[in-house]
């Protein structure tokens, strides 16, 4: 089919960054409101709580946003106390982000509420519907980076 019109809510780039800035949204009532974690400071977050001891361009790389928000997130953490920032032994001028204790309390306590919204979401989905939205964006995100 050859499309010569563009119809926003047809158009693939429009509905997943609309439905991205819906559940994004939505999910951060859940960390923002109990925690004072904005949205941006939930993601740097999420990768230190998996990998430890990253660099920033790694956190941007991960998260897909762009230097100036993860600079900007990190060093608002920083200022909170939920990241700590030291330098490589291997070379001084990277730096390493790693959770504070507080910051590693605040993500375990976040994880599991993060893990039921998504949950929530994908029970209107059945096991085949959840098989195919996988590799539909496992297809995806692999020709996007090609």
């Amino acid at each position: 089919m050859n499309k010569t019109e563009l119809l926003l809510e047809e158009f693939l780039p429009y509905k997943l960054s609309y439905l991205t800035n819906l559940i994004s949204d939505d999910l951060s009532k859940l960390y923002t409101d109990q925690f004072g974690i904005a949205h941006t400071e939930w993601r740097v977050m999420a990768v230190l709580g998996v990998s430890s001891g990253v660099s920033a361009g790694h956190v941007a790389k991960k998260t897909a946003m762009d230097k100036v928000a993860v600079s900007r997130a990190i060093n608002n953490m920083i200022k909170n106390d939920l990241i700590e920032r030291q330098f490589s032994s291997e070379d001084k001028r990277r730096s390493e982000l790693m959770l504070s204790t507080k910051g590693q309390d605040v993500y375990n306590n976040i994880v599991p509420l993060v893990l039921e919204y998504e949950n929530n979401i994908l029970s209107i989905l059945d096991e085949k519907e959840r098989a195919s939205l996988a590799n539909i964006l496992k297809k995806l995100t692999g020709y996007i980076k090609e």
